[in-house]
């Protein structure tokens, strides 16, 4: 039955509804917006990426090990790609690392020739077997246990939050629309139209993307009454050493992937912290993403046993996140041309580095249905925000009002500045992502207070209930 259409959230028949804002479907309203379509995205939290895409490595992969042919390489490779087409005009950042994909005993070694074959097929030509000599020389402060490696130059390090902000700003002021605090909770399809019941109302439409990540699998049963695949989250908990210890590292240190992860790896951050992660459980609940002291020890032990110097270096946080793992390993995309709706599902670890690349594949399926627009001649192109320890950072310039949080130096301006706009933070995690502030050692302890007087009245929970440190 369709809903009654006084309740509309929108007067606008848009061409394509995108579920979800992490980094996925921030992604696909960019993408889709630029090629001329008329564009909403809805998300269910008042802020974007408040699911799987809030936690990860914030690494830009190659797709050196990816399945060989698959659609996650493409995408992974397309992705990787676009953002270095793009990330000096939007500001995004990019370092250059490098990784070393490290064999700490014999079966491994022994399993270096293989995946070395899987990256030449995989089309990254320059990555090379290095022994441990060259390895110890690069990275001196690597255990004496790296027994070899393969080098991939063209791994990276990026911001997994400015970029998604950036990709979805450039959406919206290009045309897109945003609703947030805004739920799917059904739908109708007749005349090539649907009617999308929310939380907020019906939105119309021609075509839905279903980017809903955690719950992919229960809006499409929501609302097409059938999904080809069932969410199992695969948490991850992650340790962020003090930036003193990012010093101790110049590439990205990864193990040799297995079948059913990419395991532990150690890195700097491009906030200029070092990073230790994920650990891989499966876990029934959608939400829980809190962390337990028996993993992050198992972790500690594990960075120690990589770079001996860690047992020196102090612990600034603990997180977790979730992965929307599925039966199987590969992306879930699953095209409907007869109910006009595309399902984007299976996104995993590898979501950052493809998510440009998704919105290139689905935009092409979409394209040969048959829907033709006009892309826009000089769309406009936003400024993300700067956060990389290495970048020009607000901080430094005048008239920038009171330092509010001296750990991660960010300044008055930038707290009132993302308090604002169609995307303005209505959570303290929100506001974090968009300024790193309270991120830093003292996890908030001396900036909660002055953080309280300028929040006060932006968020949906105030602050001093939601204060959280870690």
């Amino acid at each position: 039955m369709m809903p009654d259409r006084k309740s509309s959230l929108s007067s606008t028949l848009f061409d394509v509804v995108v579920i979800g804002a992490g980094v996925v479907g921030c992604a696909m309203a960019r993408r889709f917006t630029l090629e001329g379509a008329r564009v909403a995205l809805v998300e269910k939290a008042c802020d974007i990426l408040d699911g799987a895409s809030k936690a990860n490595s914030a690494i830009l992969h190659t797709g050196f090990d990816a399945p060989v042919g698959s659609i996650e390489l493409d995408c992974i490779r397309k992705g990787a790609e676009e953002y270095r087409q793009i990330h000096q005009d939007m500001r995004l950042p990019l370092d250059a690392a490098g990784a070393y994909v490290v064999a700490w005993n014999d079966v491994e070694v022994a399993r270096l020739d293989t995946l070395l074959e899987q990256a030449h097929r995989n089309g990254i030509s320059n990555a090379t077997l290095v022994g441990q000599t060259v390895l110890r020389d690069n990275e001196p402060h690597l255990s004496d246990r790296a027994l070899a490696a393969i080098s991939v130059p063209g791994e990276a390090l990026i911001d997994p939050w400015s970029a998604p902000y950036a990709y979805l700003k450039q959406a919206l002021q290009n045309g897109a629309e945003v609703f947030l605090k805004c739920e799917v909770t059904g739908g109708g399809f007749a005349g090539g139209e649907w009617q999308l019941e929310t939380s907020r109302g019906v939105l119309n439409c021609r075509q839905v993307i279903n980017c809903a990540g955690l719950y992919g699998d229960y809006v499409d049963q929501a609302v097409l009454g059938l999904s080809d695949f069932l969410i199992t989250p695969r948490k991850g908990q992650f340790l962020i050493f003090d930036k003193a210890a990012a010093s101790l590292l110049q590439a990205i240190i990864l193990p040799v992937p297995t079948a059913r992860t990419k395991g532990v790896v150690v890195c700097r951050t491009i906030f200029g912290n070092l990073l230790v992660g994920p650990t891989a459980d499966e876990q029934q609940s959608r939400d829980e993403a809190s962390t337990d002291t028996a993993s992050l020890e198992g972790l500690m032990q594990a960075a120690i046993r990589i770079i001996p110097t860690l047992a020196d270096m102090p612990i600034t946080a603990t997180y977790a996140g979730l992965r929307p793992a599925t039966e199987q390993k590969e992306y879930r995309i699953i095209p409907r041309p007869d109910s006009n709706w595309i399902t984007v599902g299976g996104i995993r670890s590898t979501g950052l580095s493809a998510a440009l690349g998704i919105a290139q594949h689905v935009f092409a399926q979409y394209r040969d249905w048959g829907a033709a627009h006009e892309p826009l001649p000089d769309p406009r192109v936003p400024q993300a925000n700067i956060l990389a320890e290495q970048s020009a950072r607000a901080w430094r310039e005048g008239g920038q009002g009171d330092m509010i949080c001296h750990c991660e130096l960010v300044r008055e301006a930038e707290i009132r500045q993302a308090l604002t706009g169609p995307l303005a933070a209505r959570s303290l995690a929100g506001l974090k992502r968009q300024t790193r502030v309270t991120m830093g050692r003292c996890q908030g302890f001396y900036c909660s207070a002055r953080l309280t007087e300028l929040t006060d009245g932006h968020f949906d929970i105030p602050l001093a209930k939601d204060i959280k440190h870690d």
